[in-house]
């Protein structure tokens, strides 16, 4: 990987997508750097996504304790508005375009208020990317990661 800080150095919120793949095989190395780099941040609906998914009190714990050393985007009012800006704006492209997850209109919003952009898996982010200042950073090019299988 060489000395080039991961994702062009830049700090990003980690979409619950990129979370769910940061174990692949492909971005694990990658993931690692920009995490020792301190380039990952969250928010609060990023870490309500990841304690909803967790399989026990034990492992919310485990999540709940990575969140915390993150630096944290705030959800602002400002935030919450340029959510719903986003979405008039994508609706004014044609039918249907508004119809992305609340919760990714919220953490692109969220990425734009703070100047930072949204490190995901997730096509949403590149509409979002379009009504709102920040930049979609795939994890992987589209295609090439597929979800984990959660253990039985």
């Amino acid at each position: 990987m060489g000395d080039e800080p991961p994702f062009g150095g830049k700090i990003l919120i980690a979409d619950t997508s990129a979370w769910a793949r940061a174990p692949h095989p492909l971005v694990r190395d990658l993931w690692a750097a920009a995490l020792r780099g301190r380039q990952i941040a969250s928010c609060s609906i990023v870490t309500l996504e990841l304690l909803y998914s967790a399989c026990d009190a034990q492992d919310l714990a485990i999540v709940e304790a990575e969140q915390a050393l993150l630096r944290e985007v705030p959800i602002t009012t400002s935030a919450q508005r340029a959510a719903i800006g986003a979405l008039r704006d994508l609706a004014s492209e044609g039918s249907g375009q508004h119809r992305v997850p609340i919760a990714d209109a919220l953490i692109a919003a969220a990425a734009q208020d703070a100047g930072v952009d949204v490190l995901h898996y997730d096509h949403h982010y590149d509409r979002l990317a379009h009504a709102l200042h920040f930049t979609s950073v795939w994890i992987a090019p589209p295609g090439t990661l597929e979800k984990p299988k959660r253990p039985d």
